[in-house]
């Protein structure tokens, strides 16, 4: 079985006791084994039986058509060792090349001093039985910009951990589920993995059920406490209950999955923007989504990253872009209320959806000093601050982004609304598709 997305609608109980088999983590393995020595130190043996692959046998390509034909009795990965495999020198070795060029970890550093120093014990106790240890190495080696995301999250979640005053233990297991939060993504088919696909509607199930595949392959380990695969699970939810897979808010989300699902922001975000002023960026966009987050944990990394403010070049240049924003903004938002007007919304449905999750955007952009209907006023108020015009570039972006993600959302329950058989499914699929050519412009500008 290689397409996982109907996990994205399964509810806990109904989840597989054991992860489904995967024909593009199959192929990942033997892949794996063109670049480096992949040895059976068991033998494999399919469900029915059958040996497949003899202890000791060197895995290649041809292994593949053999592998994929059956259901195999274990996971692939227990049987194997993989040549020069990640382990907790490498861990340390990659964690130390990548801080001094690194924005964000240099800034976590400075600001923690000689107390950083207790990063390295904590990384060394990390359990990383066999399988873990090949599936990073094989991380590393197919999905290198995956890998190297992955140890930030260590680094960043491990500095909330601490601000938050977790003790040594919990630590541990922290920095473990930040290490393993994206292990499933090695299971989905690499298209998913493209930046530059734009995945729509009913697809991103597939994305959706990453945190899914990934609980699974940890608790599947029995290597760690319990609490590392549900904060694996919840590295994608929200404290309002927007985020995904279980759509959870507040006190259900547990404290290593709300340190997780800030830190994941945190870290992409220094990945997306290295040289578009990360730290404001990120300040500004906490302070919009102030709901989404913990609050004591966001005080923490908004006091980190304000220290790195960019320069007054760079901010009038961030600015630039504060008109296009504020105006996509307001004709999103007036398109929306000519449309709601025009149409009976009927609790539940896509209309419905929409209506509530943009009521709440509008009161988070009220409450950050950019209403829909008055941001055109604001950016006549603010043409002569370059900060207060970047931060706004940086709010209007960042609402921007969130309307085009509640588009997404829509479309992936409702993609009957794609297919335009009811007029409000014309106007709605109207209004959809002119949010995500807005999408699209914002790509081909960067």
């Amino acid at each position: 079985m290689s397409d996982f997305s109907a996990m994205a609608d399964m509810s806990p109980s109904a989840l597989p006791t054991q992860l489904p088999q995967s024909t593009h983590y199959l192929r990942a393995v033997t892949d794996l084994a063109h670049r480096r020595t992949v040895v059976a130190h068991e033998a494999i043996y399919a469900e029915s039986g059958i040996k497949l692959v003899e202890k000791g046998m060197r895995i290649d390509g041809r292994i593949y058509d053999r592998l994929v034909q059956h259901t195999l009795r274990e996971p692939v990965d227990s049987h194997l060792v993989a040549e020069d495999a990640v382990d907790h020198t490498v861990l340390t070795a990659v964690a130390r090349e990548l801080i001094p060029n690194h924005a964000l970890l240099k800034l976590l550093v400075q600001d923690m001093g000689a107390q950083f120093d207790q990063f390295w014990p904590t990384l060394a106790q990390i359990p990383l039985p066999g399988p873990i240890m090949f599936k990073l190495t094989l991380m590393r080696d197919e999905c290198p910009q995956l890998f190297t995301h992955s140890v930030q999250m260590a680094l960043v979640a491990w500095f909330l951990g601490v601000r938050n005053g977790l003790d040594d233990a919990d630590n541990v297991a922290l920095v473990a589920a930040a290490l393993l939060h994206d292990v499933g993504v090695l299971h989905l088919d690499p298209a998913w993995r493209d930046r530059q696909q734009q995945i729509v509607g009913a697809q991103r199930k597939h994305l959706v059920a990453h945190p899914i595949i990934g609980m699974l392959m940890v608790r599947s380990t029995e290597a760690y406490p319990a609490a590392v695969a549900t904060a694996v699970l919840e590295h994608h939810e929200r404290m309002d209950g927007s985020g995904y897979p279980r759509a959870i808010a507040a006190a259900e989300i547990s404290p290593m999955g709300q340190i997780l699902l800030l830190a994941e922001v945190v870290t992409a975000f220094f990945d997306k923007y290295t040289h578009d002023s990360p730290g404001l960026h990120l300040a500004t966009v906490l302070r919009l989504n102030h709901r989404k987050f913990p609050p004591d944990l966001c005080r923490h990394m908004i006091a980190l990253v304000r220290q790195a403010l960019p320069p007054e070049g760079a901010l009038a240049l961030l600015g630039a872009k504060a008109s296009h924003y504020v105006q996509a903004i307001s004709v999103a938002f007036a398109r929306w209320e000519q449309l709601s007007n025009a149409l009976e919304i009927v609790p539940g449905s896509a209309l419905a959806f929409i209506q509530e999750r943009l009521q709440g955007l509008s009161k988070n952009l009220s409450e950050a000093g950019i209403h829909p209907e008055c941001a055109s006023q604001l950016l006549e108020l603010v043409e002569d601050d370059a900060q207060a015009k970047a931060e706004l570039s940086f709010l209007g972006r960042e609402a921007l982004w969130q309307l085009q993600t509640i588009v997404h959302c829509c479309l992936r329950r409702w993609p009957e609304v794609t297919q335009r058989q009811q007029p409000a499914d014309r106007f709605l699929a109207d209004w959809c598709d002119w949010l995500l050519a807005q999408q699209q412009h914002r790509r081909k500008e960067r």
